[in-house]
């Protein structure tokens, strides 16, 4: 089978397309399964890790893909073949709190990802699909959306009328978009791009903010709520962006941290969290009991990802080339 790997750290230059042996059912152990993969996507994680001279290598990378059922191990009771599944970005995270031991399972960073033809998981990794949504849809959402979706309802617990500040038109900012419309929310934008936040409003955003023309962005979600500030912040950001974000809070408001887009050193004023009583938890994807949860969600609300360009196996070095120039808007996908 032809699968990629990540041979160096020299970002998309570090992917490389190789044959290994294709499996076949007689490779599966207990409760293990057998994937044809269809469709995977890219997050900023991929591009970090592609540059990042500690990552172990070769790996196969990416953690995001969506495929088919092809053979099952014995035992294996929760899928069959033929079934449209996705696989959790971390496999052996099945339901309750984060725990350590489970970054060593996580897909295509502690573990070979997805960017393959085809690939064995264990059965109580996979999430079974509904049938609106495609492949190439489907393989969109076990970061991004997972992300987004943990951070407002697992942790947030939004609640409609509340308002949310998303940083950004990446991935999990456009489904936090979708989400927090979906909870009757409100929902304020920033974008460098103003045919970006005209995408964004399109969809829904009730404000957007331009933080290149407008550096104290901050001070304009203040006043835009009445200066009052939000209840929620996803803050994909990190250093570059927190100090701002929380400024942006409202008294008891909560900020989910689960980004570094700008860096990981920030120098942040701890009067800005004591001083307001903020909620500031880091969020790291999800479980595949939050997977289910956010499906049934999305399929009862008619969500659909969106996607921005569509990459053919062969070209999946410039999707990740497209990813690191920051011009799209949603997902980046790439079919088998």
């Amino acid at each position: 089978m032809r699968t990629y790997e990540l041979q160096s750290s020299s970002g998309p230059d570090g992917w490389k397309i190789v044959e290994r042996e294709t499996p076949t059912g007689d490779a599966l152990k207990e409760r293990e399964a057998l994937i044809r993969v269809h469709a995977v996507s890219l997050n900023y994680r991929d591009l970090a890790l592609s540059r990042n001279p500690r990552q172990q290598m070769p790996i196969i990378p990416l953690s995001d893909g969506a495929g088919e059922v092809i053979a099952v191990g014995g035992g294996v009771s929760h899928v069959a073949v033929g079934d449209r599944v996705a696989a959790n970005f971390f496999p052996v995270w099945q339901d309750g709190p984060m725990r350590g031991e489970y970054h060593a399972s996580a897909l295509g960073g502690g573990s070979d990802g997805m960017l393959t033809e085809y690939k064995i998981l264990p059965e109580s990794a996979l999430v079974k699909l509904p049938d609106n949504l495609s492949y190439e849809e489907a393989a969109t959402l076990p970061c991004a959306a997972l992300t987004a979706w943990n951070c407002l309802f697992e942790q947030g617990n939004l609640q409609a009328g509340q308002t949310v500040l998303l940083l950004g038109t990446g991935g999990v900012s456009v489904f936090g978009l979708q989400f927090a419309k979906m909870a009757g929310a409100k929902v304020i934008l920033t974008s460098s791009s103003d045919a970006k936040r005209e995408k964004a409003r399109q969809m829904g955003a009730d404000e957007t903010v331009n933080y290149k023309t407008t550096p104290d962005w901050d001070r304009e979600v203040w006043n835009l709520t009445g200066k009052r500030g939000v209840d929620h912040v996803l803050e994909v950001g990190g250093a570059g962006t927190l100090e701002k974000s929380l400024a942006s809070t409202t008294y008891s408001g909560h900020i989910a941290l689960t980004g570094v887009l700008t860096g990981f050193e920030a120098r942040t004023n701890p009067w800005l969290i004591t001083g307001r009583s903020l909620h500031v938890n880091g969020v790291y994807v999800g479980s595949v009991a939050m997977f289910e949860r956010m499906l049934a969600a999305m399929t009862q609300n008619q969500i659909r990802p969106v996607i921005d360009r569509v990459f053919p196996f062969e070209q999946a070095p410039d999707g990740l080339r497209y990813l690191q120039s920051g011009s799209h808007f949603g997902k980046i996908v790439i079919t088998l």
